[in-house]
């Protein structure tokens, strides 16, 4: 079927449908159906809205940072009482179950809290008297116009990791979410300005790479947030930062779960298999690589297959009793399969196949295990984003920690083990920003920088925490010399500046 509803851009306070020749499916995933029809802005209608977005920069850089926060206090009440239709539109647009969706949507309801406090975190640092009649002080300025280019996978919270901090650190916002799952970033559109935000200071752009490119180059951006693949994110960051702009761009990973022979191994496989098919394996802190460390190898690849065979997929649109949903895209779900074949002929053993399960309406493939992988094939080495896991065996933990050092990658990892030395130093030396002992996933909360390594993050400042409010903001140090002069009409003293 073909979708009739045309999705709008947003510039200076206003939704418009842009006449572009160029133009993209939006897909239910459950289903195989065309629901929309997304534009690709060519470069002309990209720098239109970046220029509305430079118009509402200098006001709204100076409104106080209360009035700021209390925008976000606003917002944070709208996505709670729109808490459920908000995830329905997660699901239908991505794929994922409603139980992730309804977690996606409040990790970003968490980044609005958190962004509530930002007249505290923007607060400065005086010094009197550093040099005789000298004080100094250091203020944070709002960086200004600030890009995000988003992903699929999480079409509310990744935005969510960008817009409420730059926004009240007083920056004019433009986003570029993913051309698969744009309707999510009209919702938030939608629900900023009825929280009463400035018309210009939350715009949306959609399009594929001569939109970024445009972003990219020109002149009123002065930073970018992306999330996706390591490739493009590289690309991302050579082409911003050569263009003067100042980058963070989280990449790709293949993360590692290390399971100890000690480890409690029902709780384990429940963790695993949470960590490698949770949002159908479609995330950047998904588990990846099993390292089945010792004696626990064969009975953890037992329990995982006939626990994963156990998970019911199917379509997640209208259905609550779905463990596991499609893949975005019908082409995705092939190359997701094709690891298996790759799989077969590098040597390795399918133990669990889930392209059984293959729904030909829908994107859909079980869950996937894949016993005795080794470190140099294709599952160990490229990220996958999918619904397989890949188990390795290692002979002891200092096999597992060597595995780690070889990947290219570095997001993140976690151990399941009892042994306080073991964690001690899984935590100390494995090659990862984030690290999760005894946790399926060790994706960092609001308050805390999400830390990729590696091949994983490209730039300095990291998204989330106060290192987000260091991204988007840049300092000003002022030195002040004090005088004092005789009002001579009074004789009184008086301080003065100079």
């Amino acid at each position: 079927m073909t979708a009739s509803f045309h999705v709008p851009c947003l510039t200076a306070g206003k939704f418009h449908t842009v006449a572009s020749a160029k133009t993209a499916d939006v897909f239910n995933p459950s289903t195989g159906d065309v629901i929309a029809q997304v534009p690709l802005c060519n470069a002309a209608e990209t720098a239109k809205v970046v220029s509305a977005a430079s118009d509402a920069q200098a006001a709204w850089g100076t409104t106080s940072p209360v009035e700021r926060a209390r925008v976000m206090f606003r917002l944070r009440q709208l996505i709670e009482r729109d808490f459920d239709e908000l995830a329905t539109v997660v699901t239908r647009e991505h794929g994922k179950t409603m139980a992730e969706s309804r977690a996606e949507i409040q990790r970003g309801l968490e980044m609005v809290e958190f962004a509530c406090g930002i007249p505290n975190m923007l607060m400065g640092n005086t010094l009197a008297n550093i040099a005789g009649t000298v004080d100094a002080e250091t203020v944070r300025h709002p960086v200004g116009v600030s890009v995000g280019i988003t992903p699929y996978n999480f079409p509310f919270m990744v935005p969510m990791w960008m817009i409420p901090v730059a926004i009240t650190c007083g920056n004019a916002f433009v986003l570029k979410p993913s051309e698969k799952v744009p309707l999510s970033a009209v919702r938030i559109g939608e629900l900023l300005m009825e929280a009463g935000l400035p018309a210009g200071v939350f715009s949306i752009v959609h399009g594929d790479k001569t939109c970024v490119d445009e972003l990219l180059r020109h002149p009123d951006v002065a930073a970018v947030s992306f999330v996706g693949s390591t490739s493009i994110a590289r690309s991302i960051y050579e082409t911003g930062t050569r263009n003067g702009k100042r980058v963070q761009a989280a990449g790709g990973a293949k993360n590692h779960l290390i399971i100890m022979p000690d480890a409690n191994l029902d709780q384990s496989v429940k963790a695993v298999a949470a960590s490698a098919y949770g949002c159908a394996g479609q995330r950047c802190m998904a588990g990846s690589i099993a390292v089945a460390v010792g004696s626990v190898a064969d009975s953890l690849v037992n329990q995982l297959c006939d626990h994963a065979a156990t998970l019911c997929v199917g379509p997640t649109d209208g259905n609550e009793d779905v463990d596991m949903g499609p893949l975005i895209r019908r082409e995705h779900r092939e190359r997701v399969a094709g690891y298996l074949d790759i799989a077969q002929a590098e040597g390795a053993d399918v133990t669990l196949d889930g392209r059984c399960e293959t729904d030909p309406e829908g994107f859909l493939i079980g869950p996937c295990v894949v016993d005795r992988v080794q470190p140099e094939m294709r599952l160990a080495r490229e990220e996958i984003f999918g619904p397989v896991l890949s188990v390795v065996r290692a002979e002891n933990l200092e096999a597992a920690l060597a595995i780690g050092r070889q990947c290219p990658f570095g997001n993140g990892a976690s151990i399941f083990t009892q042994d306080g030395y073991a964690a001690r130093e899984f935590k100390q030396h494995f090659n990862a920003g984030m690290i999760g002992i005894n946790v399926s996933v060790p994706a960092p909360m609001a308050w805390f920088p999400f830390t990729g390594w590696n091949q994983s993050f490209f730039g300095d400042l990291h998204i989330q925490g106060a290192e987000g409010v260091q991204f988007y903001t840049r300092q000003k140090t002022t030195l002040t010399r004090w005088f004092r002069s005789i009002d001579e009409s009074h004789q009184d003293p008086v301080w003065k500046s100079q």
